[in-house]
């Protein structure tokens, strides 16, 4: 055998042992997990979670839009998880299109969702969750025991979601 082919042999082997290693290892849902628009919807229409746009749209690189393409698995779990321990409706009016603030734990990067604000949401978030402060643009600030923020915006709740908060 020609150490050529001893070298293309043994990096077959390798590369059989690295793509078996991918395969048993390879983790469940997470944060990084991303999610098409079409996976993300069907979760949240399976948990009786809605969604509305202003501009009556799905397209992430418009910002009337409300996308949840590219969305993090973990975030759509997390809002799931908040509907099931709330008991509230829940209207998602944000997600991850363009004109959001950018940033690392962001809309675009799909840790962020905007939740409409409503009576029974409200006082889940301000009874339930700590309090955690004044964002520097005013909004107030709670904090879940599994450690995701809440902030009241003007006509929403703006959630990152650090993980799926228990689910």
């Amino acid at each position: 055998m020609t150490l050529l082919a001893t070298r293309g042999a043994r990096a077959a082997a390798v590369a059989a042992v690295s793509f078996a290693a991918v395969l048993t290892t390879a983790p469940t849902a997470s944060a990084d997990t991303k999610l098409t628009h079409a996976q993300a919807t069907a979760q949240l229409s399976a948990a009786g979670i809605t969604w509305s746009s202003s501009g009556g749209c799905s397209n992430r690189n418009v910002s009337t839009c409300t996308s949840f393409d590219q969305v993090n698995s973990a975030t759509i779990s997390g809002v799931v998880t908040l509907k099931r321990s709330s008991g509230c409706a829940i209207n998602l009016t944000g997600g991850t299109e363009t004109g959001h603030a950018s940033g690392t734990y962001s809309h675009w990067n799909g840790y962020k969702v905007d939740i409409a604000l409503a009576t029974c949401i409200n006082n889940y978030v301000t009874n339930t969750f700590a309090y955690a402060g004044v964002r520097s643009d005013g909004a107030t600030l709670y904090r879940s025991g599994a450690g995701n923020i809440y902030a009241k915006e003007g006509n929403h709740w703006d959630v990152l979601y650090y993980n799926c908060g228990g689910c």
